[in-house]
């Protein structure tokens, strides 16, 4: 159902290196860039049809701040990538909040997530969902 979400930054290189790294983890890439030199919007997914993250300046001009509430969840096929994901994040200057593990009862729908902040404080998630494989 959701195509794509958007994050602002405030500098969208430093943006961009980081995404790099932690959507070339998990085998996505950039997609597309628009916009101005290629400074307006970068889209990052693992192919056209996939749902996918963009990062951005705001279009407004003012400054890109973190939501209150919002957060972006990455699903992963295994809970080691989960982790993974969030080591990663916190190698490429993320911020912790909240380390891997389960969050409620273990069975087929268990949820194991873990937190972490982009280097401009937009919060994401790293899950999965299910018995640990």
């Amino acid at each position: 159902m959701i195509g794509y979400v958007t994050l602002g930054t405030n500098d969208i290189e430093a943006a961009r290196a980081f995404y790099d790294g932690l959507m070339g983890s998990i085998g996505a890439s950039r997609l597309f860039e628009q916009g101005e030199e290629g400074n307006y919007l970068t889209m990052y997914a693992t192919s056209y049809e996939a749902p996918g993250i963009a990062i951005t300046r705001p279009f407004d001009g003012g400054t890109a701040t973190p939501g209150n509430g919002n957060m972006v969840g990455i699903e992963r096929p295994t809970r080691a990538d989960v982790d993974a994901l969030h080591a990663k994040a916190l190698e490429l200057g993320g911020s912790d909040e909240g380390a891997p593990g389960l969050r409620g009862p273990e069975g087929p729908q268990a949820f194991y997530g873990a937190y972490f902040r982009d280097p401009e404080g937009n919060k994401l998630a790293a899950f999965c969902i299910g018995a640990d494989r």
